[in-house]
């Protein structure tokens, strides 16, 4: 009985086809000459993964699934079995363990093909079972690809380093030969692919570390730092000096720190690179901040406000005058939140002005201006010179001193609507740092129309995030309505980190006649934090754990970042 036979024999037995089906299939595989399996598949008699329980019985091999068919990225595989061999012979190199190659074929080779293999790869040959469409697949993805651990663990990248570790110790540094050295091939395409990397993860900062004896490349994805495998240390000037060209900064200063910038495109759309070094006791340390121009981001009704808080903010925000103020620390997503509130007002018949450092995004149809304080060009002096350019609305990047303060706030007083933000914790201490900065507490009432504090927590995946039953004491003590919360897990759609993006947890406040009363009469914080508990404006807590309730997010990501 042939081996086709026997298939059909047990897909019948496990009532998987019947006999005429089999018949139907075996006669059109004499015509077509293709594997029995692929047949049923396509005539619909199977679907792959019935197959693939079925063969691996049969044969007495490991049948792997979609899942399981990716090679290992840090054992220079692709070097072992070439592309073009690769797909004419549905051959996929998976793992190497000493002297033995495992490899994923589609079919039981003969002794031949297997010994012409062995010689190819210089390996003893180990092969698992995989369908021929999913081989395909695996295969294409492999070859068609790239990966940062594969690059790094290249012999082109083996050569280049041995290079540097030959270098006698009394070795003068040649300005030609490092340009040269940092144009070589493997270097590009290992600062091309680290970059790449970056943006495939939604990564926003990307560090290099030289330490004693490793580079360390670290990658900030939703606010937290994660490692990845270390390039050779003997690379880190020739990378240091890619980018630097790319930034146009001086590849010969090694002594101060400097900036620059480059542009490049992905996906279509244009992302900005903000480069920064910094020399260190190993060397220079370099830190690009990726800056996403897509205006898809610059929706206000995606950031996270309840609908309640987004009514409000954009009642402020259609005045025609008044000092609206986001606040929060460094990075908490400040100023995504003012670009979508200036995208709202963006119109034909309005002047909106911008003063910024730097500028993070560009809007077509904003009038963008960015700070240069080295000749004179201050958010003070662009703020004058704004109130004589006919404006209507107006951003201030941040205000930081009493000058800008005190020129925001006469806008907002004669007929502008003014937008900025101020480094505090809370939406109400937003109050008290105008007047602490030297504002008559008058001009701080008449002034304000909203002041609104953010900060941002990571989303949970939702392929991979598991309910679970809350402690009764912890939904006490945090004023939680639900019974079941979320977790995160992992997977590979997330990287296995169990968070995919971010999203903003916020607390808005319009100022009203009983708050500018407040102010008027020289209030203090927790008369102002009375009030709004009085209005029932939420705080940062209140609205995170609505966003926890939902499953949109952890109890632990709230706490992380807000507190009563």
């Amino acid at each position: 009985m042939g081996i086709n036979a026997l298939l059909g024999d047990i897909l019948i037995d496990r009532r998987l086809i019947n006999r005429d089906q089999l018949d139907q299939a075996l006669a059109k595989q004499k015509e077509t000459k293709e594997a029995l399996g692929q047949i049923m598949i396509q005539m619909g008699f199977l679907d792959e993964s019935q197959l693939r329980m079925v063969l691996s019985e049969q044969l007495g091999v490991s049948f792997l699934s979609p899942d399981q068919l990716k090679p290992r990225m840090d054992q220079r595989l692709k070097e072992t079995i070439p592309t073009d061999f690769a797909l004419a012979n549905l051959v996929l190199p998976l793992d190497r363990s000493g002297q033995v190659l495992k490899v994923a074929v589609a079919k039981v080779h003969d002794l031949i093909f297997l010994d012409n293999l062995r010689k190819i790869t210089g390996y003893d040959i180990l092969t698992v079972l995989a369908t021929e469409s999913e081989l395909k697949r695996a295969i294409v993805a492999y070859y068609g690809s790239t990966d940062f651990q594969e690059v790094i663990s290249s012999s082109e990248v083996d050569s280049v380093a041995q290079d540097y570790i030959q270098e006698p110790e009394d070795h003068k540094v040649d300005l030609e030969a490092t340009k040269t050295e940092a144009e070589k091939a493997p270097v590009v395409k290992l600062v091309d692919i680290m970059i790449r990397k970056a943006l495939e993860d939604r990564a926003s900062d990307i560090h290099i570390e030289p330490n004693q004896d490793k580079i360390n490349i670290r990658y900030r994805v939703d606010g937290v730092l994660y490692e990845l495998p270390p390039p050779p240390r003997e690379l880190h000037n020739a990378m240091v000096s890619r980018i630097k060209i790319l930034s146009k900064m001086d590849i010969a200063e090694k002594r101060i720190p400097q900036d620059g910038s480059f542009a490049l495109q992905y996906q279509g759309h244009k992302v900005d690179i903000r480069v920064s070094t910094m020399p260190i006791i190993f060397g220079e340390k370099v830190v690009m901040r990726i800056l996403d121009k897509r205006l898809d981001l610059l929706d206000m009704a995606a950031l996270g406000f309840e609908q309640e808080q987004l009514d409000q903010f954009e009642k402020a925000l259609m005045r025609p005058y008044g000092l609206i103020f986001m606040t929060g620390p460094t990075g908490c997503g400040k100023s995504t939140t003012l670009y979508a509130a200036l995208n709202k007002r963006l119109s034909p018949t309005i002047n909106i002005c911008t003063v910024e450092d730097p500028i993070e995004y560009q809007i077509a149809g904003i009038n963008q201006v960015q700070v240069k304080p080295e000749i004179g060009l201050t958010f003070s002096t662009a703020l004058r010179a704004f109130l004589r350019q006919d404006p209507d609305v107006i951003l201030v990047g941040e205000v930081r001193d009493l000058d800008t303060a005190e020129i925001a706030i006469r806008a907002s007083l004669t007929g502008h609507l003014v937008l900025s933000s101020l480094h505090t914790n809370d939406a109400v201490s937003a109050v008290l740092r105008l007047i602490d900065i030297g504002i008559q507490a008058y001009l701080v009432a008449g002034s304000l129309g909203l002041v609104a504090a953010q900060r941002l927590i990571r989303v949970l995946c939702p392929h991979c995030k598991e309910p679970y039953k809350i402690d009764s004491k912890i939904q006490d003590e945090y004023k939680i309505h639900a019974d079941t919360l979320y977790k995160a897990t992992g997977c590979p759609k997330c990287r296995k980190i169990g968070y995919w993006g971010r999203m903003a947890i916020y607390e808005v406040i319009p100022i009203d006649a009983d708050i500018r009363r407040l102010i008027t009469k020289e209030t203090n914080l927790s008369q102002l934090r009375e009030l709004q508990r009085e209005k029932k404006y939420e705080i940062l807590l209140q609205n995170g754990i609505k966003k926890v309730e939902r499953g949109l997010s952890t109890l632990e990501e709230v706490l992380s970042v807000a507190y009563e």
